[in-house]
């Protein structure tokens, strides 16, 4: 395992980020659209995704049909208030503070901050750095990759003190996984959209970009997952989400 020194401090505390809510036609089923915030013993604060762009907080109809998402789902609640810098607010926590801007992939609900925090080296698998565009979403790909500072990984790492990152290939060719050592809570799997919820283990991961990659990918975040004992935060679990404590409350 490749071992990067981006952080100096372990896991402090873990804050969820609400970042809206969001009706999968499929199903149907609303989903929560999250992010997080690490805060480290060394007061390094980490972010790890970004939530939709801010266009749709601004009008979400609009932004809907520029995207042409209407045929995907729809929003249901994403407001100011959803995006990243007041809900890191709420935790106390301002843009400049940020030390670290993690990417788990570059579908639309997870890079909408792609153009922020510039200040913050982006930590992002090079698989979907390597990408002509980031993926956005099946209805087109207007954004190009911003000049910003990558950090590009392209195997397992440990990036600091009690944090392992997991390249989770499937849903997306970059997807990535984490696992956090709380201090008090152990360990915790931010699954990301590698596992969305648990039911698509049961369906065979049957919408993902590649089946059989996701399949394998799942299988073994969940052996880890059993091995360690950890708590498993899923990328968009209906009946998870509303139980999930968010910011400005924390896993510690």
């Amino acid at each position: 395992m490749l071992h990067l020194n981006l952080l100096k401090g372990r896991p402090a505390r873990l804050t969820v980020l609400d970042f809206g809510l969001f009706r999968v036609h499929a199903g149907p089923r609303d989903i929560g659209i999250c992010g997080f915030l690490l805060t480290t013993d060394a007061n390094e604060h980490v972010l790890i995704d970004s939530g939709f762009p801010a266009k749709y907080a601004d009008d979400q109809a609009k932004a809907t049909e520029d995207d042409a998402l209407g045929s995907f789902g729809e929003v249901l609640s994403i407001g100011p208030e959803n995006m990243p810098v007041p809900q890191l607010a709420k935790a106390g926590v301002t843009p400049d503070q940020i030390d670290l801007f993690i990417l788990t992939h570059t579908h639309i609900d997870h890079l909408g901050g792609l153009f922020d925090f510039a200040q913050a080296p982006m930590l992002i698998s090079d698989v979907e750095r390597a990408l002509p565009k980031p993926l956005y979403w099946s209805g087109g790909q207007p954004w190009d990759w911003p000049d910003r500072e990558y950090v590009r990984v392209a195997e397992d790492a440990q990036i600091g003190p009690g944090v392992t990152l997991f390249q989770t290939p499937g849903h997306a060719p970059g997807q990535i996984a984490l696992l956090v050592e709380l201090p008090e809570m152990g360990p915790v799997l931010l699954a990301s959209d590698a596992i969305s919820r648990p039911s698509e283990i049961d369906e065979r991961f049957n919408t993902a970009w590649d089946p059989a990659q996701a399949i394998a990918s799942a299988d073994r975040l969940m052996r880890i997952a059993d091995q360690r004992g950890a708590f498993v935060i899923y990328g968009h679990d209906p009946a998870q989400w509303p139980e999930l404590l968010k910011s400005p409350n924390h896993y510690a």
